[in-house]
């Protein structure tokens, strides 16, 4: 008999079992705030852009693709026409106009872009359209044509001594213009930007979009 045995025998009691010791330890959870989420302030959401667009035949590439991306930026576009009627593009694009030429401000905008496309040459004469790039550039506005667009510039006299690109339809009307031709996708001088053709319309998209970053 074991020596607690003998000890109950003896009218005691067995001897307590010892219980181990357990150490409660409370888990402190820290609480991490997390940082307040911030969103970057769309580039050009302080931009107004205004494109014209003939009522027939403008090149649907040449409006679209530049729309799309300075809108993606934030910027507000506006457009123009010689008519409040929708206008259809070469390919089947529709599109309302927002404003006529006439009523149209140059300084209202930022950017004052004219969309190419066979439709756009009747702007070439048109003393609205002329007087709205004459407006843009005089009081230090962008301006952008793409295509035979920028005969419009050359006719306005906004390109004379400047650098510039056209379709090679509108070649001689801007070395008569006194503008120096360089036959570049996309030519760039100063505030004026200028592009060759559909083919060009997102590099001429993106060299617009620099320019309004720049101001």
């Amino acid at each position: 008999m074991c020596h607690w045995s003998f000890a109950y025998a003896l009218g005691g009691k067995p001897p307590e079992k010892e219980e181990p010791e357990y150490k409660l330890e409370i888990l402190k959870m820290e609480v991490i705030t997390a940082p307040s989420l911030t969103y970057e302030t769309k580039k050009l959401s302080s931009k107004k852009i205004l494109m014209i667009i003939a009522p027939k035949d403008f090149q649907d590439q040449e409006f679209s693709k530049p729309k799309q991306m300075l809108e993606a930026e934030g910027a507000k576009i506006v457009v123009a026409s010689s008519t409040l009627k929708t206008a259809t593009g070469i390919h089947g694009m529709k599109v309302k106009p927002d404003l006529t030429l006439k009523e149209a401000k140059a300084t209202d905008y930022d950017a004052v872009i004219f969309v190419g496309g066979s439709g756009a040459t009747i702007y070439a004469d048109d003393p609205q359209a002329l007087s709205l790039a004459i407006e843009a550039q005089k009081h230090g506005k962008i301006v952008g044509a793409i295509c035979v667009a920028p005969v419009i510039l050359a006719k306005a006299g906004v390109l004379e001594g400047k650098k510039a690109t056209v379709s090679v339809f509108g070649k001689n009307d801007l070395m008569k213009a006194k503008a120096t031709y360089t036959g570049k996708n996309v030519e760039v001088d100063g505030k004026i930007v200028t592009g060759k053709g559909p083919a060009a319309a997102e590099e001429f998209g993106k060299a617009i979009l620099e320019a309004l970053q720049k101001e």
